[in-house]
């Protein structure tokens, strides 16, 4: 379970964070995704997306729907490893982690909406040099989520994505005093990229609908 997200969810929109710099090297900063071609293979499709994200990942963010407010506090747009693995209920372990399974940044979009709705987007980028650290990681997340205390379902797939799946939690969180938190989370991996949305709602049940359409529109960007 994700502490930070469930108990602290709105604190985003105050906090200050410690962002990750951007790559220094200006000249990848504009790279373009290169067209397919008659001899495109499986590895050069993975090479054309890896030349994609080695840009400014948060140029590949969603954008925040017109009339949500974004979370002052990612006006940069970047997510220190320290502070994501602080959402974590042993954030000492995933920050161990994250850094044993070579993650190299993190992007990040959070709004919300109403005061009811709160999205946050994570594009989640690993060094994949010796092994498929993405694809490793993104699995290992997925792993888990079926299990009591999780979402406590195999979630769905997000067709065309070959292993995205959209997790809707069969039970909110309930505590005393404040009204039931409704929850869902997007896992899915492209490349040397995880993409991760975390959808919550205080006021109703998550639309399964809503959450696997915000999950197209990134893939789509990826």
């Amino acid at each position: 379970m994700v502490s930070g997200v469930v108990t602290g969810y709105a604190v985003q929109f105050d906090r200050e964070p410690t962002p990750l710099p951007p790559l220094s090297q200006p000249d990848l900063r504009d790279s373009k995704t290169l067209p397919a071609g008659p001899g495109t293979t499986a590895q050069s499709v993975n090479v054309n997306r890896r030349v994609k994200t080695d840009g400014d990942l948060r140029k590949l963010l969603l954008k925040k729907p017109k009339g949500a407010k974004a979370a002052t506090s990612l006006s940069d747009g970047w997510t220190s490893l320290v502070e994501y693995s602080g959402a974590y209920d042993k954030p000492d372990r995933m920050f161990q982690e994250m850094v044993n399974d070579d993650s190299r940044r993190i992007a990040t979009a959070s709004w919300e909406e109403r005061g009811e709705v709160f999205v946050t987007v994570n594009l989640i980028q690993f060094r994949d040099d010796d092994v498929l650290a993405a694809r490793e990681w993104g699995s290992g997340q997925q792993g888990y989520m079926a299990m009591e205390g999780h979402a406590g379902n195999s979630g769905r797939p997000i067709p065309g994505s070959g292993n995205g799946r959209v997790y809707v939690y069969d039970k909110p969180i309930r505590q005393a005093g404040y009204e039931p938190l409704y929850r869902a989370r997007v896992i899915a991996q492209r490349g040397d990229v995880v993409m991760e949305i975390w959808y919550l709602n205080n006021a109703r049940e998550v639309s399964a609908k809503a959450v696997m359409s915000l999950a197209k529109q990134q893939l789509e960007r990826l």
